[in-house]
């Protein structure tokens, strides 16, 4: 069996023609539930293990689902290269977040789609960060003011006549609205819901958050568990509660006492654009991977998988990429740029020779630099 420059075995090349290393899950051989099957078998690390027990009538989207549709299909045009799939792989193994840095537009939130697609984990999680988040935003939403206005307005029924009087108590027959129609999952609460299947999480840009943002998710990370208040102070006189998660309300799921468990840590992908340095020990506890601007071959390589191609076609779209690569020395661009100028010229837009120049400054504008 042939061994790669580091050492490690291969079996067989990848759909980039890059040798595939035995180790390997994500891109690695087999199908989806083959490379499933063979992490559930990989035990964690002893400090990563979780116990949370799946409620079984918990039915997350599947594969089937219009959301997955729209993650497989971002995720199959990814191209991703040796450095990420071994970095993904050790967040696999090692039950780890994936921190992900790099310049805007070379594709940090399409890798999680990619690792979604890959092995086939259903429909991604995305987390939008802002310098207002806070934890809570992503774990669940509680709606106190709608709660505490619907039980204002069951203390004040209708009495009957003419002028439609109130009585100032509310009968003990008329029920208040449960907590649970107040409460929902956040992205990453249902992430840490128990089940056999992982699923994946973006939490993109998390170098736009508060500073403490980051602290506040190590404890998070490190026990895979969380609490939610509200339920909990209610746990001696309705210890159960159905709440709607992230996907809807369709997607419904039994919390006992309060306390979400996972039991198969999920595949976390953090995006940071750089804007900001992370504390030691939120780094410590991450899986780190620096992506690059992609190279010419490269570049010819996202355009056959993203537009379906057999092979970069005529001149003239080698000479698009020649020109990306030029203006992105003087500033950065993004790859869907190429992708958008290549697309026109496959339509025949833009296709008077004359408007050549025009063309690229209007596609191919620059991210950063002095003309930006």
């Amino acid at each position: 069996m042939p061994f790669t420059a580091d050492g490690a075995r291969t079996t067989g090349t990848s759909r980039t023609g890059n040798a595939v290393k035995d180790w390997w899950i994500y891109c690695g051989k087999g199908s989806p539930e083959e490379k499933l099957g063979r992490l559930t078998a990989i035990k964690p690390p002893p400090w990563r293990e979780f116990t949370g027990t799946p409620d079984p009538s918990y039915q997350p989207p599947g594969t089937q689902s219009p959301a997955w549709s729209k993650s497989q299909s971002r995720g199959a045009g990814y191209v991703p290269g040796e450095a990420e799939k071994n970095a993904v792989n050790t967040a696999l193994y090692l039950r780890r977040p994936l921190l992900v840095t790099g310049k805007p537009g070379v594709g940090k939130s399409t890798l999680a789609h990619s690792i979604a697609a890959d092995l086939a984990l259903g429909p991604v999680l995305h987390w939008p960060i802002t310098s207002r988040t806070t934890l809570r935003d992503g774990l669940y939403h509680y709606d106190a003011i709608s709660r505490l206005q619907d039980a204002n307005l069951f203390q004040r029924l209708p009495t009957g006549g003419a002028r439609g009087r109130y009585r100032s108590h509310r009968p003990a027959l008329v029920p208040t609205p449960s907590i649970a129609h107040y409460l929902r999952l956040g992205p990453l609460g249902t992430a840490l819901l128990p089940q056999l299947r992982p699923r994946v999480l973006l939490v993109d840009e998390i170098d736009k958050s508060d500073i403490d943002l980051p602290g506040d998710l190590l404890t998070v990370f490190e026990e895979g568990s969380f609490e939610i208040t509200e339920l909990a102070r209610l746990a001696a006189r309705q210890p159960r509660v159905r709440l709607a998660t992230e996907d809807g309300p369709e997607h419904d799921v039994l919390i006992d006492r309060g306390r979400v468990s996972c039991l198969a840590f999920p595949v976390v992908v953090l995006t940071s654009n750089g804007e900001r340095d992370f504390p030691p020990p939120f780094l410590r506890r991450c899986i780190r991977l620096h992506l690059e601007q992609p190279d010419k071959a490269k570049l010819e390589q996202i355009i056959r998988q993203r537009l379906a191609l057999t092979s970069v076609p005529g001149d003239e779209y080698q000479q698009l990429i020649e020109a990306f690569l030029d203006r992105g020395s003087a500033g950065d661009l993004a790859t869907d740029q190429l992708l958008n100028a290549i697309q026109l010229r496959m339509s025949n837009a833009w296709s008077h020779a004359a408007d050549r120049d025009q063309f690229v400054a209007t596609v191919m504008q620059r991210l950063t630099g002095p003309s930006t």
